[in-house]
């Protein structure tokens, strides 16, 4: 981490668990847990039916819901989607993008992530924008070029100033739900090749201003090593984040 440049955001992404009676009993649990902890930014992002009762249980704390997935139109025959325009009525500030179970499972490309994107970022959202590479890519020595592909499409359309509203979550998609992670070398190496892709689009000083998180598997067990690291800022935390004590470790480890 370095606090001194960017923002240290902790970040769990709940997928498809907890129902609403669920979500408001765990955030009430996690709320007295990571009080007063003001190191870093945190956020839950929620299934489109819990978000309303995780925020009325966040309300008055440091607690900040999200969503999970947005569309990129404003409306239309778009069946079981949700707009940007939607979660922002419902007072929704961040929303996660791309993440790689998206792109595995639902048929999400560069082309649609960056779609989301721009419409996210237009309707006045931040966005958790994730990438990361295969198994396959990391065996053949090929992430760096990857990442830094993902980062130029992704982004491709979003200005310097939009970027202050963008969080880069880099996700080795090996490492998602099957308890294997990035070394902390590793996961150095990745996020400062992403940041500087960044600089070779945006330059120096808004590169070092974007929070990069990691997203592999992090737990309350590695996450203090992998915050170590100069070049990751946080994490977007899958497992960890659905256990009240075991957020609360990887928050500490933040501070």
């Amino acid at each position: 981490m370095n606090p001194e440049k960017r923002r240290t955001v902790i970040a769990g992404n709940w997928k498809m668990n907890f129902t609403p009676a669920e979500a408001t009993a765990f955030i009430n649990e996690v709320k007295p847990l990571v009080a007063g902890k003001d190191n870093c930014d945190v956020i839950f992002c929620a299934p489109f039916v819990t978000i309303a009762a995780a925020q009325e249980a966040a309300k008055g704390s440091n607690i900040k819901i999200g969503a999970e997935n947005v569309h990129f139109a404003e409306k239309g025959a778009y069946t079981g989607e949700v707009s940007a325009q939607m979660l922002t009525a419902c007072g929704v500030e961040y929303v996660i993008i791309g993440h790689s179970e998206r792109r595995q499972y639902f048929g999400e490309t560069d082309e649609t992530v960056n779609l989301r994107t721009k419409a996210a970022l237009a309707a006045g959202m931040k966005v958790i924008l994730c990438l990361g590479e295969v198994k396959d890519e990391r065996l053949n020595g090929i992430t760096n070029e990857i990442v830094s592909m993902q980062t130029k499409l992704d982004l491709l359309g979003v200005s310097a100033e939009q970027m202050k509203n963008v969080i880069i979550a880099y996700e080795p998609v090996w490492a998602i739900g099957t308890g294997l992670t990035a070394t902390p070398e590793q996961a150095e190496e990745t996020c400062a090749v992403i940041r500087a892709t960044l600089a070779s689009i945006y330059g120096e000083d808004v590169a070092e201003s974007v929070t990069i998180q990691y997203g592999g598997s992090m737990n309350e067990k590695n996450a203090a090593e992998l915050l170590a690291k100069p070049n990751v800022d946080g994490g977007l935390i899958g497992g960890a984040s659905l256990v009240a004590e075991k957020f609360r470790a990887i928050v500490d480890a933040a501070q």
